[in-house]
């Protein structure tokens, strides 16, 4: 990816997660310049990426965005019903939810429930896939490969650490792979972002394959003490995602 391709998508991520963000947002945000930042805006807007609110002084992002949500939705199957499942999980745990769908050794999350009560995880340079020994979904991902393929995903040892509870080696992983592959649910424990804890469940289609996972993130006291609870809610949510997916695959 080119470098001023990343920094668009580095410009677009910060508006989108912060619900919109003045020019000097974006720059405290990204590290980048003032007078780049400027540019890259203007860049989005002549392309309807964004648009410049201007009572306000501050951008949000353009229909050309939602535009490309929705066919990214539609292609992934992103229903009224998956919605409203994974809105009712955030809902119904006080935790942010999230829905995100496996593409090969690619982790795509396609919907997001949160609130200002309850945030996403802020984003960081590297995507879940990239980060997949740290993150639950990519746990789960990686728990439905065998040794072989696990080692052709993952880095070698020590595997990157990116919080203070990140396994480095693949001994260490692998065990809790193991785990994951049996009880269906993956933890992680400031492993992605300090202080942060999060718990996945595995969607899957028709015949058993692995198409996706229901995640929830929170501040680590929050889901410290709800363990069960958490761990019921995911695998009625995923359940309930699963079989929207078998019932509408095409035949």
């Amino acid at each position: 990816m080119s470098g001023s391709v990343s920094r668009t998508l580095d410009i677009l991520e910060v508006v989108a997660t912060r619900g919109g963000a003045s020019a000097k947002d974006i720059a405290a945000e990204t590290g980048l310049p003032l007078p780049t930042v400027y540019r890259l805006v203007r860049e989005l807007l002549d392309g309807d990426y964004l648009v410049h609110i201007r009572g306000e002084q501050r951008f949000e992002l353009g229909f050309k965005v939602h535009a490309l949500g929705r066919s990214l939705h539609a292609q992934v199957g992103v229903s009224r019903e998956v919605y409203q499942a994974v809105t009712a999980l955030h809902q119904q745990l006080h935790v942010a939810a999230y829905l995100a769908i496996h593409r090969g050794s690619q982790i795509v999350v396609v919907f997001t429930a949160d609130s200002p009560e309850c945030p996403r995880l802020t984003p960081i340079e590297v995507g879940y896939h990239e980060a997949a020994h740290a993150t639950s979904l990519g746990k789960i991902l990686l728990a439905n490969m065998d040794t072989e393929e696990r080692l052709l995903h993952l880095d070698p040892e020590p595997m990157p650490k990116f919080g203070p509870g990140t396994m480095t080696t693949h001994a260490e992983l692998f065990a809790q792979l193991d785990e994951v592959a049996g009880r269906g649910i993956a933890w992680e424990y400031g492993e992605f972002k300090e202080g942060a804890t999060c718990a996945a469940a595995a969607v899957r289609d028709r015949t058993g394959t692995l198409i996706g996972s229901v995640a929830v993130s929170a501040p680590d006291a929050r889901l410290e003490y709800g363990k069960t609870k958490t761990e019921q809610a995911l695998r009625a949510t995923a359940s309930q995602v699963s079989r929207f997916y078998r019932l509408n695959a095409s035949s």
